[in-house]
C-alpha cells in the first residue's frame, strides 16, 4: 500500500539556497550551479543564473569590449578611426602655440612687439632665409609662432572650434597628419609665390587646412553647407580686406587640407590605412619637391643678425 505524500519530507530534502540557507529551493544557476531561491534568480539568454554569475558575466563582457575596441576593431568614422570622445591632439597643439607666443613675449619683453625676439625671428618664415640660406626648419617653426596676442587669440580660437570635431571623425593620427600636411603646404605657397619677402607667422596656413577638410567632408556627406559658406565667407573677407594677412599661406593650407582629406576620405575601403599613408606620403613628397625646386631656382644668401635702431635683427642679402 503507497504511503500518502508528505510535503514537510519533501521540502526537507531539498537543499537550501546558497544565499539564503533556510529557503529550500529547487532550482540552482544553470552556469555555476548552484542552488538558488527565485529572488537570487535572474532570467538569461539559456536557463536562470544567480546574481554572483550575472555581475561576474557582465564584467568578462565589459573587459572583452575594451579589448576589442583596443585591437582595432568596432564602429568606425569615415576616416576608418575608431570612435573617439578624446581631443588631446588639438588641446596639446593649443597649448604648444600658446606657450611659445609667451616664450617670444617674455625674450622681447613685449606683449604687442614678440616680433623683436631672437625665436621669433629665426623661426618666421623668411623667403631669403629659408630658400637662399637652407633654413629649412622655418616651413615648421612659423607655424606656431604670432604676432601680438589678438593673433595668436584668433587662431586659438579657430583651432579649438574646428580641430575637436576633425580630431573625432579623423582620429588622432590622421588629424596629426591633415594638420602638418597643410602647415607644409601652406609654406610651400608663400616660399613658391609670395613676393614681398616679408617674415610670415601663425598657425592659419594649417587652420585653413583643416578648413579644406572641413568643405571636403560637407560635400562628401552632403551635410548642411551653411556654416560652411559663413566660415569661408568670413575668412575670405579678412583674408583679403586686412592689410598684413599673408594670402599664399592661407590659399595654400587650404588647397593643402582638401587634397589630404581626399586622399583620407576616398582611399579604397580594403587595406584602407596602407591607401591613405600611400596617399599622404604622395603629397607631402610633392610639397618637399617643390620647395627643392624654388630652392635651387633662388640663388644663394648670407644670413646673419645686424643692429637696427639698436635691436638686433635677422637679415639676409
Amino acid at each position: 500500500m503507497n504511503q500518502p505524500p508528505n510535503p514537510a519530507a519533501e521540502q526537507a530534502a531539498l537543499p537550501g539556497c546558497w544565499w539564503h540557507p533556510n529557503r529550500p529551493t529547487g532550482l540552482s544557476c544553470s552556469r555555476c550551479g548552484r542552488p538558488a531561491c527565485p529572488d537570487c534568480l535572474r532570467e538569461a539568454p539559456v536557463g536562470f543564473q544567480c546574481t554572483d554569475c550575472v555581475h561576474t558575466g557582465g564584467q568578462q563582457e565589459r573587459r572583452q569590449h575594451r579589448g576589442y575596441q583596443e585591437a582595432g576593431f568596432g564602429q568606425r568614422t569615415v576616416f576608418g578611426a575608431r570612435l573617439s570622445q578624446s581631443v588631446l591632439v588639438t588641446q596639446v597643439l593649443l597649448a604648444v602655440n600658446v606657450l611659445v607666443f609667451l616664450f617670444t613675449v617674455f625674450q622681447a619683453q613685449s606683449l604687442n612687439d614678440n616680433n623683436a625676439s631672437n625665436a621669433f625671428q629665426r623661426g618666421s618664415l623668411y623667403v631669403t632665409a629659408t630658400l637662399g640660406h637652407d633654413e629649412w626648419w622655418r616651413v615648421l617653426t612659423s607655424g606656431f609662432l604670432h604676432y601680438g596676442p589678438i593673433h595668436v587669440a584668433v587662431n586659438m580660437f579657430s583651432l579649438w572650434m574646428m580641430g575637436r570635431a576633425l580630431e573625432q571623425v579623423c582620429g588622432r593620427g590622421r588629424y596629426l597628419a591633415l594638420y602638418f600636411i597643410s602647415m607644409l603646404g601652406a609654406s610651400a605657397a608663400v616660399l613658391l609665390f609670395d613676393q614681398d619677402g616679408l617674415p610670415t607667422v601663425g598657425a592659419s596656413g594649417a587652420l585653413f587646412g583643416l578648413m579644406g577638410a572641413y568643405a571636403v567632408l560637407v560635400l562628401k556627406l552632403r551635410l548642411n553647407p551653411t556654416g560652411l559658406i559663413i566660415t569661408l565667407a568670413l575668412n575670405a573677407f579678412i583674408t583679403f580686406g586686412i592689410s598684413g594677412i599673408s594670402i599664399w599661406a592661407h590659399v595654400g593650407g587650404l588647397v593643402t587640407g582638401a587634397l589630404v582629406t581626399v586622399a583620407l576620405l576616398y582611399a579604397p575601403q580594403a587595406n584602407q590605412a596602407r591607401w591613405q599613408a600611400i596617399g599622404l606620403t604622395i603629397i607631402a613628397l610633392a610639397i618637399v619637391g617643390l620647395l627643392a625646386y624654388a630652392a635651387s631656382q633662388f640663388g644663394t644668401a648670407i644670413c646673419g643678425f645686424v643692429p637696427f635702431q639698436g635691436v638686433p635683427t635677422y637679415f639676409c642679402a
